[in-house]
């Protein structure tokens, strides 16, 4: 087995049945794959790990490194509208850049509250990956940061990932030299550890009727930046 080579893949797979199920993976590097090869990010790792389980996933992958959560919600209705299928699920990973910029935690939480509005407005539901400032930024800071992403996804019924980082905090073999970025075997050891918490998301057959494929009034929203 090669080092990359992910040990979800070892288990016999499940065949894949049913229709395709279109998710949107929407965030920052976390999500593009930063210092990653193609087919080793999240996204693309998750949606082998979904496909394993017999899920027909096809997950987009709307990361873009060095997002903040600002920059996210001047994209959102922009990147939804680009989908050739409206999702039937989000993942969002926003807020890391915010707080290693020291941005005040009032602003990322605003703008993940909007982005999960628009996302729940449009029927989409929301996988929201959370994250926890870092311990030089102090007391302070951290009690105003880590509340906002078990507080939004009660507030809008989102799946909650606690700390997405947590498979590979405190593993130096699992990080890349920038000690941000998991390598390829990290990104393993995470979807290894939230696969089943997504496919547990994913609405169920009788909760995703043909009507709610139809853009609802508040899915009009106008592109802001490509």
């Amino acid at each position: 087995m090669s080092e990359t080579q992910s040990v979800l893949e070892a288990p016999p797979a499940i065949p894949v049945m049913g229709p395709e199920r279109p998710i949107l993976a929407f965030g920052d590097s976390l999500l593009a794959g930063y210092g990653l090869q193609d087919g080793e990010s999240y996204p693309a790792r998750l949606e082998q790990a979904l496909r394993a389980r017999g899920i027909n996933a096809r997950i987009a992958n709307a990361g873009v490194s060095g997002d903040t959560t600002a920059a996210g919600l001047d994209r959102l209705d922009f990147t939804l509208t680009s989908q050739p299928e409206k999702p039937e699920l989000a993942i969002v990973s926003l807020g890391g850049n915010d707080m290693l910029r020291g941005l005040p935690p009032e602003q990322t939480r605003n703008n993940l509250d909007a982005i999960l509005k628009r996302l729940t407005d449009r029927n989409i539901k929301v996988v929201l990956l959370g994250m926890m400032a870092a311990p030089n930024l102090g007391k302070d800071y951290a009690a105003r940061f880590n509340p906002i992403y078990p507080q939004l996804a009660e507030k809008y019924g989102a799946t909650l990932i606690p700390f997405f980082l947590q498979p590979v905090i405190d593993k130096p073999d699992l990080m890349q030299e920038d000690h941000v970025h998991p390598t390829a075997i990290g990104i393993d050891a995470i979807v290894a550890a939230t696969a089943d918490d997504v496919a547990e998301a994913l609405p169920k057959e009788e909760d995703t009727p043909a009507a709610t494929d139809a853009p609802t009034e508040a899915a009009a929203g106008e592109p802001t930046r490509p």
